[in-house]
């Protein structure tokens, strides 16, 4: 494959970085966090993507600059620093020296290839009172970088891929960092609030009654009437004459006798019942978008 240097590659790559340059950063070891040197350049493929940082191993070996593949680096933007895995002083010594006027062939690349699989003792420590670094992603790799020399598969020239080498050219999680996009929704909840109270009692009210009750009163009535044999001339004995004889009467009459009673009127049944109805309301909520600004790098959205 062919590689180029990413300024050649995108000319105006920096204004797609937002400022993440990876030119100019140091370069540490992980874990003693001792000085390498300094990025130089990044080398891409023909789809643009990162494949190499060359550094400049002023720190170690003046003057030497090589090449670290990507899936070898992780960048930590919080700190402006390059650490490597698994790279030794060592290893630094055998890599072939970078020259911009030599062409990158696969012979090339396979000497640098070949140095970094090469097996080695080297794990990162979990040593708690080692300065830890600020990515929140940073993962500590406890295991041998490179594998034995008898697992390790034969490469051809003719389908070689970087694919296929995940440990030198795999983006590592710090590389491959998840951007989560945001979005309010309404949540719609009820309170249950007290709106007031309903008193129900009782008061007592005077009215007037009237009744009528017909009542029967007793009266004498004296009539004084003349005989048809009026005149007629009676013998001494039925001339009956005495003194002071009377008839008596009993008068009655009905007086009306009002008396109060209570009746059960009416039933007052008090209840709640509740009446259900659709509120609409509405609220400006907010949704983050994706906006992806590739300047025209090949970009594969899933």
């Amino acid at each position: 494959m062919v590689l180029y240097k990413l300024e050649d590659f995108e000319p105006n790559y920096r204004d797609t970085i937002e400022g993440q340059d990876i030119n100019g950063l140091g370069v540490y070891t992980q874990g003693n966090d001792e000085k390498v040197g300094t990025v130089s350049d990044i080398l891409v493929d023909e789809e643009g993507h990162f494949r190499y940082l060359v550094v400049d191993l002023g720190f170690w070996i003046f003057g030497k600059k090589v090449l670290l593949p990507i899936g070898r680096a992780r960048i930590d933007y919080n700190t402006d620093r390059v650490y490597t895995i698994g790279l030794t002083r060592e290893q630094a010594e055998q890599l072939p020296e970078f020259n911009e006027r030599q062409t990158l062939d696969y012979d090339y690349e396979e000497r640098v290839r070949g140095v970094y699989r090469q097996p080695t003792d080297y794990t990162l420590p979990l040593d708690t009172s080692a300065p830890a670094p600020l990515d929140p992603l940073a993962t500590p790799i406890a295991a041998p970088i490179a594998a034995p020399l008898d697992a390790t598969p034969a490469y051809a020239r003719d389908n070689y891929n970087y694919e296929g080498e995940p440990s030198l050219f795999g983006l590592n999680e710090q590389d491959h960092q998840t951007l989560k996009l945001y979005e309010e929704r309404l949540i719609a909840s009820k309170r249950r609030q007290k709106t007031g109270e309903v008193s129900i009692g009782k008061r007592v009210e005077t009215d007037t009654a009237r009744v009528a009750v017909p009542v029967e009163r007793e009266r004498v009535v004296i009539e004084r009437v003349t005989p048809a044999d009026a005149g007629t001339a009676v013998s001494g004995r039925e001339a009956d004459f005495r003194e002071g004889e009377v008839a008596r009467i009993e008068i009655h009459e009905e007086t009306a006798d009002v008396r109060k009673e209570a009746f059960l009127r009416e039933e007052v049944r008090v209840r709640k019942v509740v009446d259900q109805e659709t509120v609409e309301t509405q609220e400006t909520v907010r949704r983050e978008e994706l906006e992806v600004n590739s300047a025209n790098l090949p970009i594969e959205e899933r």
